[in-house]
């Protein structure tokens, strides 16, 4: 299937298609027009990607775990153990994102909540 066809069957952009090429996560042949050609596998595999960019992971991870990842239903399950260590250690740095995030909500909370008197009194509109 030319990459119209992968697109209208996973609901991806031809763009996206391109750039998850790009990046090594999709091998298609190559026609000697030079266009594209997408096998029934790649459907499977453009809906783990997005899987797995759904889960926070960058396309370098998952150019490394893909090859690990299992259809498991509507999720995906590690098979090789190295890999679920890897998905573990991201986990861990997502949480660290999280609460750093989390303190900057707060921290801003702070400062426009600390902000209000000093505007009504200005009569700013904020």
């Amino acid at each position: 299937m030319f990459i119209g066809e992968l697109s209208r069957r996973t609901g991806v952009s031809t763009r996206s298609l391109r750039y998850y090429e790009q990046q090594g996560l999709l091998r298609p042949q190559r026609r000697a027009s030079g266009y594209r050609e997408f096998d029934e596998s790649d459907v499977a595999t453009v809906r783990r990607v997005r899987i797995l960019l759904a889960a926070g992971l960058n396309t370098d991870l998952i150019r490394e775990v893909l090859p690990c990842m299992a259809d498991e239903g509507a999720i995906l399950a590690p098979t090789c153990e190295e890999m679920a260590q890897d998905l573990k250690d991201e986990r861990e740095r997502l949480g660290r994102s999280i609460e750093q995030l989390q303190a900057a909500h707060a921290m801003l909370g702070s400062i426009i909540h600390a902000g209000e008197p000093v505007t009504a009194r200005a009569g700013c509109d904020g």
